[in-house]
């Protein structure tokens, strides 16, 4: 098996494709070493000292490490155990979540139901423009909700802490929707410091 390794614009985050399908639908974004429990891969990742977060796209992996430069914990040194433990993991057939688990923890939206065509129009909008260029990157991006004017998003993968991230919420995605959209007036992260 071969996996290649992709540099993401956050310096922390590295993309790893594995050359077979990770997710078949949706996502999944583990913080925390608890929140890998319904993932056997993401457990093992988090076994790796130094590793601070990992997600699951539909081909890739990326994998976060601690952002304290003075930890040791650089690529050079973690490159090779995220490898062996990708590649051990899918040469023994194990599956990537727990039976019964899935990876899209959506979350309830919140959006007036008045406003129903236009949070339609923002999903398509991201769905079809933004989410497929930031899976190139190594991340997703996902509709938290809409009001007042104001798009909620959730950054996820290489996307959350990337130092670039606040240029492409304000710069790109806003420009793009409040161009279709005239009633949107900002975006906003969520869950997440910028």
């Amino acid at each position: 098996m071969f996996i290649q390794t992709e540099a993401t614009p956050n310096p922390a985050t590295l993309k790893f494709l594995p050359g077979v399908q990770v997710m078949p639908s949706g996502s999944a974004d583990f913080r925390t070493q608890e929140d890998a429990e319904k993932s056997p891969l993401a457990k093992q990742l988090f076994t790796i000292p130094g590793v601070s977060g990992v997600f699951f796209g539909f081909d890739f992996i990326s994998v976060t490490r601690e952002r304290d430069e003075s930890s040791g914990f650089d690529w050079q040194h973690l490159k090779p155990a995220v490898l062996g433990t990708i590649m051990e993991h899918f040469v023994t057939g194990k599956p990537v979540m727990d039976e019964g688990t899935s990876g899209a923890d959506a979350g309830e939206e919140d959006f007036a139901e008045e406003d129903l065509q236009i949070v339609n129009t923002i999903k398509e909008l991201l769905d079809t423009r933004v989410r497929p260029a930031v899976a190139q990157d190594g991340g997703d991006i996902t509709f938290h909700g809409f009001r007042d004017g104001i798009v909620y998003l959730h950054m996820k993968g290489a996307c959350a802490g990337c130092p670039s991230s606040t240029a492409t919420l304000k710069h790109g995605i806003q420009n793009l929707l409040k161009h279709f959209i005239p009633e949107v007036q900002e975006v906003m992260p969520v869950g997440v410091q910028l």
